[in-house]
């Protein structure tokens, strides 16, 4: 009995058996350490949003008291901006998602024609800056031209617009592509330039047709640079936005809200609209920011 025992019980653990042991303790060594660094990298972020929010709470509160300490009515303190512009804009019914009238009638309209403007701006810009960065003799012939056109002030083609398009929301619209193109054609053609060459050398090995080198190839090389023209888009479809709403023959939009408030010597709703411009920019940004983030991580153009 004791002699059929004694092999078993010194016959060696099984190798499959040690194994996942050692595959255990070594998942196990590594969990805590994996788990610190996701810790550590929350952190910094929370850190870095909460301090981001003290400052901004920090400058709210200066000029609060300032204003309060002051008693001008040319600079009226947040508290009060912040109540005119909820009673102005969003205390409307939940089924009009809290939206008042006058924000359907000026703030939205304002969007949609930033809306068309940009996403033209962008879908122009990429298409022509990638066809002009794909060959160094076409982006030499053309850069001339597109350092001249870009550094033209939009409102001085505003004559040109009126005259050509009227006044109107087509005319708006084409002030905000013609601001918004620049940086996004331009941005666009460098990164295209700006291709790995060893990259090219494997696309030609691999015979790759033209739609699977721009698909492949030059959109995820130049997406960095296509997103930092975008960003600069964005912020001037924002500003020819408000600047086309300025001119006569604007019927709405925050520029005309801006205009009539300060013919009207309104002045909380003349603080609303650039408390609410600087809001829009700030999410606008945001947004962009985190679909860059999601496409291509932390990457920057160099």
């Amino acid at each position: 009995m004791s002699g059929r025992t004694g092999p078993t019980a010194d016959k060696p653990p099984r190798a499959d058996t040690a194994q996942k042991k050692t595959g255990t303790a070594g998942t196990g060594s590594a969990s805590p350490t994996l788990i610190a660094s996701r810790t550590a990298r929350v952190g910094s972020r929370a850190r870095g949003a909460l301090l981001r929010w003290l400052v901004l709470a920090l400058a709210v509160g200066v000029w609060q008291l300032a204003a309060r300490a002051h008693g001008s009515v040319y600079f009226p303190p947040p508290g009060r901006i912040a109540r005119h512009a909820y009673d102005l804009w969003f205390s409307g019914p939940v089924s009009h998602l809290f939206l008042t009238d006058a924000a359907v009638d000026n703030i939205l309209p304002s969007l949609g024609r930033m809306a068309v403007g940009f996403a033209l701006a962008a879908v122009a810009g990429v298409a022509l800056g990638i066809a002009v960065g794909r060959s160094r003799r076409a982006y030499a012939l053309c850069n001339p031209v597109l350092q001249f056109a870009r550094a033209v002030p939009p409102p001085a083609l505003v004559p040109v617009f009126v005259v050509v398009l009227d006044f109107g929301t087509q005319m708006q619209i084409a002030s905000i592509v013609f601001s918004a193109v620049w940086p996004v054609l331009i941005n666009t053609a460098d990164g295209a330039r700006n291709v790995d060459p060893l990259r090219l050398e494997v696309a030609t090995v691999l015979r790759l047709t033209a739609f699977e080198r721009l698909w492949l190839l030059l959109l995820p090389s130049a997406l960095p640079r296509i997103f930092a023209g975008l960003r600069l888009s964005l912020s001037l479809s924002l500003i020819l936005m408000v600047f086309s709403e300025l001119l006569p023959g604007t019927a709405n939009g925050i520029g005309f809200t801006l205009t009539d408030a300060q013919s009207r010597s309104d002045l909380l709703t003349v603080w609303a609209a650039l408390v609410l411009l600087g809001a829009l920019g700030h999410l606008l940004n945001t947004g962009l920011l985190a679909v860059e983030k999601r496409l291509i991580g932390s990457k920057r153009p160099t």
